[in-house]
C-alpha cells in the first residue's frame, strides 16, 4: 500500500491538500515547521487540529538556522506588507520571501520518505500563489521531483494537487468536499484571529467572499 507525507502549515493551501488527498494518497504522517515565524504558534496549534480530525501522526520541525539567514517580515521586527502594501506584488513578495524554504522543506520531507519508505510528500503549491512565488510553481515541482531521482533511492514524487487552481477554485472545492475550513490558520501574524489585512489573509477573505460563503468570514476573521 502506498503511503504519503504532507507538509502541513495549518494554512487554506495545505488543510484543503490534506482533505483532497488524505485517502487517495493515504498521507499518514503532516510535517509543520517552526521557523521562528511570527504566526509558528498559531500555525502549529492549526496543523494539530487538522491532524486530529484526519487522524494524522503530526511532527514539528524546529528549524531556527532559518532564521538565522533571512530578514523576511515574516520572522523580523520588520512590518508584514499590508492592504495598502500590496499593490506592488514584487515589493510583497519579497519582504516576506524566506530563503528557499519550500526547497528546504520538501527536502527534509524526502529525507522523513527515503528513511521511512513513503511514496508521496503533498504540497500545497498554486496557481495564485505561482505568479507571485516562483517556489508555487508546476516547473519547481517537476525540478525537486527531477533531483530526488538522483537524492533518494525511494525516489518519492511531489505532487501538487491545487497546482492548477487560484483562491477561488480551492475554496470552492473546499466547499464542496465540506472540508472544515474552520481549522485554517492562514494570517501572517499571530493573532487570536485572522487579522484581514495581510496577504495571505486577504487572498482567503477574497475568495471565501467570492463563493458567496458569509459563514467562514465572520468565523475566520
Amino acid at each position: 500500500m502506498i503511503k504519503s507525507i504532507i507538509l502541513l502549515s495549518g494554512g487554506l493551501d495545505s488543510l484543503v491538500s490534506m482533505g483532497l488527498c488524505r485517502e487517495k494518497y493515504n498521507i499518514t504522517l503532516a510535517l509543520t515547521f517552526d521557523y521562528g515565524q511570527k504566526a509558528a504558534s498559531k500555525e502549529a496549534e492549526a496543523a494539530a487540529n487538522i491532524c486530529k480530525y484526519y487522524n494524522t501522526e503530526h511532527k514539528i520541525i524546529n528549524l531556527d538556522m532559518l532564521k538565522s539567514v533571512t530578514h523576511t517580515s515574516l520572522v523580523s521586527e520588520e512590518k508584514i506588507p499590508q492592504k495598502d502594501d500590496l499593490i506592488d506584488g514584487q515589493s510583497s513578495m519579497k519582504s516576506v520571501w524566506v530563503p528557499n524554504r519550500n526547497g528546504l522543506f520538501l527536502n527534509i520531507a524526502a529525507c522523513y520518505a527515503d528513511g521511512n519508505d513513503y511514496d508521496y510528500i503533498i504540497i500545497g503549491a498554486n496557481k495564485e500563489e505561482g505568479e507571485t512565488f516562483s517556489d508555487n510553481t508546476s516547473e519547481f515541482i517537476e525540478s525537486v521531483n527531477n533531483m530526488f531521482e538522483f537524492s533518494t533511492l525511494k525516489k518519492p514524487r511531489v505532487i501538487a494537487p491545487l497546482i492548477n487552481y487560484t483562491k477561488n477554485d480551492i475554496v470552492k472545492h473546499a466547499l464542496e468536499k465540506k472540508i472544515p475550513l474552520e481549522l485554517t490558520r492562514s494570517c501572517y501574524l499571530g493573532r487570536e484571529k485572522h487579522c484581514g489585512e495581510c496577504e495571505s489573509c486577504v487572498r482567503l477573505k477574497k475568495a471565501l467572499l467570492f463563493n458567496n460563503d458569509n459563514y467562514y468570514v465572520k468565523k475566520l476573521f
